[in-house]
């Protein structure tokens, strides 16, 4: 499944230099990764890790700001979602800005964890994901 999300960069989004505030993105980013993963989880969800978030490319007032969420792992009661989000200035091109990985915990209706959903990767592509994903759990795994 995808999950997508335009923004048009208004004035209370962007600082002094007409550029993007990097927290206005990390917000809209967490919305829209908690929706793909409330989608797939059929539950309600919270933020457990931001384990990647990388700036590539700014955007500017007026730019038009795509975002595409997509599930790339889940666990028994968690679930990893991959943002890519996108510049589109009104020339029509379109740039990646940023690259965000998300962790959430599904939770049931009194605040536990919840079981979800298995993700099956079936291109090459989600398998790839897949695997990254796997080594980005061994990761936060390691450091708690």
């Amino acid at each position: 499944m995808l999950t997508q999300n335009v923004q048009i960069v208004l004035p209370p989004h962007v600082n002094a230099d007409n550029r993007l505030f990097g927290g206005q993105l990390m917000s809209w980013i967490d919305v829209v990764a908690a929706v793909e993963a409330r989608r797939h989880a059929r539950a309600q969800v919270t933020t457990l890790a931001v384990d990647h978030l990388r700036f590539i490319y700014p955007a500017f007032l007026n730019d038009m700001i795509r975002m595409d969420a997509q599930v790339t792992w889940t666990g028994h009661t968690s679930l990893e979602v991959r943002v890519d989000t996108y510049v589109e200035p009104l020339t029509g091109e379109s740039r990646l800005v940023n690259c965000a990985y998300i962790v959430f915990v599904a939770l049931d209706e009194y605040g536990n964890p919840t079981p979800v959903p298995k993700f099956e990767p079936r291109t090459d592509e989600e398998k790839s994901e897949w695997e990254r994903a796997e080594e980005r759990r061994a990761m936060r795994l390691k450091d708690d």
